[in-house]
């Protein structure tokens, strides 16, 4: 058993969870929640910061800044209560109440940008927030999750060499694109090594990141109201877009099963049995999809009954089809 002194140390888990008794067909999940931030962007955090202590870019008297819709602020909180150093995190609407609270109570500052920008949604009223705090005050350190290299670079390093030791004769890996970091990663690991394994990424329906129309999205984590820098989109095998309907259902029916994740997860597997229900009926390619957040932090949107009828109407809470 593994003993730990900071909470940044727990990055990484080998767990998968093969859901072919929700689904029919043999799809695993690596869970990448089980870490102190619940999340796959624990990992992010810890590599962005690592980083810039390399660099010399934290001082004594800095103060991180990041723009975040949640998870990747709840896992810079936590670091930066390890180590003692002020963050503010500028967030929006859409974050969920109780990861702000979470946030607030590791002694972050949270600044909550009401209104969208008129062409780049939240996210891009959010970016210039930041580098207008930024401007204001040369104490900010600004990670810059959306171009840092230290992003994608501990998913080459890690998530991608992990799934192929395990998988070694895998034959599609899905992963949803958010800043693009994790997909990013796996693409270029993967073909760096020469597998021949299909990575297919998983994109919200009103997200910009692959050419298609902009429309309002409710449920944080994956997707972007602007083109991520880092994003190459020709380097993947195929995309698939899923309406957050579908993302919700499919967390629901995960949850039936006594696994509560979040609703990134749940759009990664419903994009997941998409793509192979339509590519793969005689159920035979081998199939892991990575599954970015657990579902606690979710309790009062996806998983709250009034919230999805007031948004998405009663089919929403359809129980799923198996196929």
């Amino acid at each position: 058993m593994p003993i730990i002194t900071s909470p940044h140390e727990l990055v990484d888990s080998d767990l998968y969870v093969d859901l072919e008794p929700l689904l029919g067909r043999s799809l695993y999940i690596k869970c990448e929640g089980l870490n102190f931030g619940g999340s796959i962007k624990m990992k992010a955090a810890a590599s962005m910061v690592a980083s810039a202590e390399r660099d010399g870019l934290i001082r004594e008297d800095s103060v991180l800044i990041e723009s975040s819709s949640g998870n990747l602020g709840v896992a810079l909180s936590i670091i930066a209560a390890a180590k003692g150093i002020p963050f503010t995190c500028v967030t929006d609407r859409r974050c969920n109440d109780l990861t702000a609270s979470v946030m607030r109570a590791l002694g972050t500052r949270l600044v909550v940008v009401d209104e969208p920008d008129p062409e780049g949604g939240f996210l891009k009223a959010r970016l210039d927030l930041v580098r207008h705090r930024c401007a204001e005050d040369d104490r900010h350190v600004w990670l810059n999750q959306y171009s840092n290299e230290a992003n994608w670079l501990v998913h080459y390093e890690e998530t991608a060499k992990g799934i192929l030791k395990h998988f070694p004769d895998l034959d599609i890996l899905f992963v949803g694109v958010g800043t693009s970091g994790t997909a990013m990663g796996c693409v270029r690991y993967f073909r760096d090594l020469g597998s021949t394994a299909r990575v297919v990424a998983i994109d919200s329906v009103g997200s910009v990141s692959f050419g298609t129309p902009a429309a309002t999205r409710l449920i944080p984590g994956l997707g972007a109201g602007v083109v991520p820098p880092m994003l190459d989109p020709d380097a993947f095998d195929d995309v698939v877009h899923v309406p957050e309907e579908a993302a919700i259902r499919m967390c629901r029916a995960l949850s039936a099963q006594g696994l509560l994740f979040g609703g990134s997860t749940g759009t990664v597997v419903d994009g997941a049995r998409t793509w192979l229900d339509r590519n793969d009926p005689q159920r035979a390619l081998r199939a892991v999809c990575i599954s970015p957040d657990m579902g606690d932090r979710y309790l009062d949107t996806v998983y709250n009954d009034a919230w999805v009828l007031q948004h998405f109407g009663p089919q929403a809470l359809l129980p799923l089809a198996r196929t």
